[in-house]
């Protein structure tokens, strides 16, 4: 559970830096929560949000993103957009972008029409709810009808912020692209950083870009442990960090709770009233070795955004990378190598000398990398391109709320995205 005094400081932050935030009512919510329903940010305020609970633990993804939409929609004066994840408010756009026609007849109608994933109890009770709009749905339908570039504040003008869950690590690539598309104008605010399921800070700026968080000493114990120790590294306490320098993080949330690494890197940015500020850098689980190389996600990341640049009009939506024994036979008899699974939008595809850029890529950037290459002991990394939706399918078949890993290894999820592969 949050604690008290974190909610009063996101909220006190939230109202100094937009002053309607707190409007009654002006809130949407784009969250699923199939345990209960739940807001992200914790708090027990229903009256800020225009999106009923139940829709938020409908038993599918899809269909509880679609159905907070439409309520969503039906409310004019927006100030805040709240999305447990940068993806979930992603795909919910993408729902607007597939579905505009058919959530403006609902809307004029007041109806809320059948769908995969929403039983037809939950229906009755969330249709009760609604009432025929014929004037907001003519405006949704002439803003969708002049294209998606900008549509968010198109459809909601008086919005002010959009709230995310997380917005660091694998959620940045799509925190990214919704602010030079959809979501264009809007500052982004992420007000919590949680890990191993504890909340350790708060951000206390939301109208910086780059999220940095003030971690607050009496919400969980927390040790570091230097990432360039020379030698064997010895945890530190908050009162011993150094600005500039990284840390694993080591956590005890809750007394009688086993005392664990947490398997996050932070930097720490500088200091607040004595308490440090730090920013997320990395999840140490998450990076590619079939010989030892380790190469951390987020740089990988880095890597494959140069590489999508050099594909005239292409756009990066997502990807996955995989190692190649998790193919087990059907990866070939060539050395160890990395699988990667990429959706783009506008390129339907690449050539070979495209996709060699990738590898050329992380030659550039990974001199270990570029030396077992030219060994011949990595062999060269394939890339496929997925269809059209088939993160968002993907998502939905995880069944979790949490964010989705950009290295996999589990199979079941390696057969579904091979499923979708295109070329």
């Amino acid at each position: 559970p949050l604690p008290a005094q974190g909610s009063l400081l996101y909220l006190d932050t939230l109202c100094a830096a937009f002053p309607q935030a707190l409007a009654p009512q002006g809130t949407a919510l784009l969250s699923w929560a199939p345990g209960g329903p739940r807001a992200p940010a914790g708090w027990p305020l229903p009256t800020l949000y225009c999106t009923p609970a139940e829709a938020g633990a409908l038993p599918s993804r899809a269909a509880t993103l679609r159905v907070q939409l439409l309520f969503a929609l039906r409310t004019r004066a927006l100030h805040v957009l709240e999305a447990g994840l940068a993806t979930e408010l992603h795909d919910a756009l993408a729902a607007l972008r597939a579905s505009w026609p058919g959530l403006a007849e609902d809307l004029a109608l007041g109806r809320l029409s059948p769908q995969p994933g929403l039983p037809e109890d939950a229906r009755g009770r969330l249709q009760a709810l609604l009432a025929p709009d014929a004037t907001r749905a003519a405006e949704l339908w002439a803003e969708c009808a002049q294209g998606f570039e900008g549509i968010v504040q198109r459809l909601w003008p008086q919005l002010e912020v959009v709230v995310v869950g997380t917005a660091h690590g694998a959620e940045q690539l799509y925190c990214d692209a919704l602010c030079q598309a959809d979501c264009k104008g809007l500052p982004f605010y992420c007000p919590f950083y949680r890990a191993a399921g504890a909340l350790l800070g708060v951000n206390l700026w939301p109208k910086e870009p780059a999220p940095r968080f003030l971690l607050c000493p009496d919400w969980a114990f927390c040790e570091f442990l230097p990432c360039l120790a020379e030698e064997e590294p010895r945890t530190v306490l908050l009162g011993e960090l150094w600005e500039g320098r990284e840390y694993g993080l080591v956590l005890t949330a809750r007394p009688g709770e086993y005392r664990c690494r947490a398997g996050e890197v932070l930097r720490v940015a500088g200091f607040h009233k004595q308490c440090p500020v730090v920013e997320p850098v990395r999840r140490e689980s998450q990076a590619l070795s079939v010989r030892g190389e380790s190469i951390p996600e987020e740089r990988f990341c880095r890597s494959l955004c140069r590489a999508v640049g050099m594909w005239p009009g292409a756009r990066l939506v997502d990807y996955v990378c995989v190692e190649s024994a998790l193919l087990g036979a059907s990866s070939g008899a060539c050395a160890p190598h990395y699988e990667v699974f990429v959706e783009l939008r506008g390129l339907r595809d690449l050539s070979e000398g495209q996709r060699y850029k990738l590898d050329q890529c992380l030659q550039e950037d990974f001199p270990i990398y570029k030396s077992f290459r030219f060994k011949g002991s990595i062999g060269p990394l394939r890339l496929h391109l997925v269809g059209a939706g088939a993160f968002a399918r993907l998502r939905e078949a995880l069944g979790s709320p949490l964010p989705m890993p950009r290295v996999l290894r589990e199979e079941r999820l390696l057969q579904l995205i091979q499923s979708t592969v295109i070329s």
